[in-house]
């Protein structure tokens, strides 16, 4: 086994203590989708695109985890939220909140948000699926995890989960 990053480390045993079994798999740094797919493309499963969102007033903060085709209105999901607007949250609301930089979001990240402030929007089309790939806090790797070992991980984290249609 390579030697992985300390953040790397913490979701292999948070993954372990709740006996969620994952695969991984090594690439070179990816930082979007497409990217991920030139190394993935192979492996199965579902790709997903996440999307760390706050409002306008910086108050609340989202995190989307979307199938990689789901297209995503900020406007129509802001006012389904009451949020006011919707924007990308910038890298250094991303390291406060999440603990890892822009490339490597994703439900793992959850694992730094002790206060529980962001809520995940996750989207109907990950139900059910064998294999879900994210970032395990780091962009050159990724774990697949069940969709019912995703859900056992969001249950431990504690965060609110919204359903997106």
């Amino acid at each position: 086994m390579p030697v992985l990053p300390d953040a790397e480390q913490a979701v292999h045993a948070a993954l372990a203590r709740l006996g969620i079994p994952f695969t991984r798999r090594a690439h070179p740094p990816v930082y979007t989708v497409a990217e991920a797919l030139l190394y993935d493309s192979q492996a199965g499963g579902v790709h997903c695109k996440n999307l760390f969102l706050r409002n306008k007033k910086g108050d609340r903060h989202f995190l989307a985890l979307l199938e990689q085709s789901t297209p995503l209105d900020l406007r129509a999901l802001a006012a389904r939220l009451e949020a006011g607007r919707l924007g990308l949250a910038s890298p250094e609301r991303l390291e406060r909140l999440l603990g890892v930089s822009p490339g490597a979001v994703g439900p793992f990240g959850l694992l730094n948000d002790r206060e529980r402030q962001v809520v995940v929007l996750l989207d109907r089309k990950l139900e059910g699926a064998e294999a879900i790939g994210f970032h395990p806090n780091v962009n050159t790797a990724t774990l697949q995890v069940s969709f019912t070992g995703l859900m056992a991980f969001l249950a431990d984290c504690g965060n609110r989960v919204i359903w997106l249609p």
